[in-house]
């Protein structure tokens, strides 16, 4: 079982730049991937996707890339036209004011557009030392998951355990719960025939009542349910869908013998199942 909330974070330094990658996942019902690269390195989002997805099923997964250059080549020009613009522009508004100051060279570069740079990159030798460090990441991320997903599985077992143990309390009264419809049957044809039984009568009407208020088919497939549950946990890496299904499932079955019990010790124990599977759905949230 994997949780789908966690976090890495991986900072990698080489010659001329530096790599830093941070991963956090959250809650969601399906795969959401956010990717945030420098503006020059989103031709590699397609390759960041690709490793990211590999390790998740399902969830949002923010995955932020920090690129800080150490030492990058540069092309620098100067683009005369801008240079000789400014210069005329300003030259006549000295000229205009009676203003004998001449533009200095260290003035006219300042000036936007004057000088043109231009960072020489090369996309695969930044993949070269971005790809180790995210699939660091990845895995540091993966194995925090695995580890919370861990905990997550114990609770929701131990939740299923409550289940079991109170259902087992429910199947142990399924008899006395027969035995109550029969014996009230029977006291209402005393009431109305005085004292007279029809024992054919008494049977069909049990007949009738019991298949209306019987949990023993219930209790069976809550059984079947659970132990589906514990089979899907045990064998699925990633069970959460199939858990979410399975739960509620276990609901209806759990609210049918509430609403058929007239046993105080059934009604408590439904009372356990409820708060247990409560419990269980609150913790799928979070499992892929």
């Amino acid at each position: 079982m994997i949780s789908m909330t966690g976090f890495a974070g991986v900072e990698k330094a080489g010659n001329d730049f530096s790599v830093t990658v941070d991963i956090k996942g959250y809650n969601s019902r399906f795969l959401d991937l956010q990717i945030n690269t420098p503006s020059w390195l989103s031709r590699l989002e397609p390759k960041i996707r690709e490793i990211v997805s590999g390790v998740c099923g399902r969830g949002k997964v923010e995955v932020t890339l920090r690129v800080k250059e150490l030492n990058v080549p540069l092309n620098v020009s100067i683009n005369i036209n801008a240079a000789k613009a400014y210069t005329d522009a300003i030259s006549g508004l000295a000229a205009e004011l009676g203003i004998g100051e001449k533009i200095s060279l260290s003035t006219l570069i300042g000036m936007e557009g004057v000088l043109e740079i231009e960072k020489t990159r090369n996309d695969e030798k930044y993949w070269g030392v971005i790809e180790p460090v995210l699939r660091e990441a990845a895995g540091v991320f993966q194995a925090e998951r695995i580890r919370e997903g861990k905990h997550t599985e114990d609770d929701i077992l131990n939740s299923v355990g409550r289940i079991e143990t109170a259902l087992q309390t429910v199947a142990a009264r399924v008899g006395e719960m027969e035995d109550t419809i029969k014996d009230n049957i029977r006291v209402r044809f005393r009431e109305l025939t005085e004292n007279s039984v029809d024992e054919n009568r008494v049977l069909a009407e049990t007949a009738v009542l019991l298949m209306k208020y019987t949990v023993a088919e219930e209790v069976s497939r809550l059984s079947s349910h659970l132990a589906e549950f514990r089979s899907e946990t045990a064998g699925n890496k990633r069970p959460g869908k199939k858990l979410d299904f399975l739960s509620q499932e276990i609901n209806r079955e759990i609210n049918t013998i509430g609403s058929k019990s007239a046993i105080i010790e059934v009604s408590r124990a439904v009372v356990e199942m409820k708060e247990a599977l409560e419990n269980i759905r609150e913790q799928l949230r979070n499992v892929e």
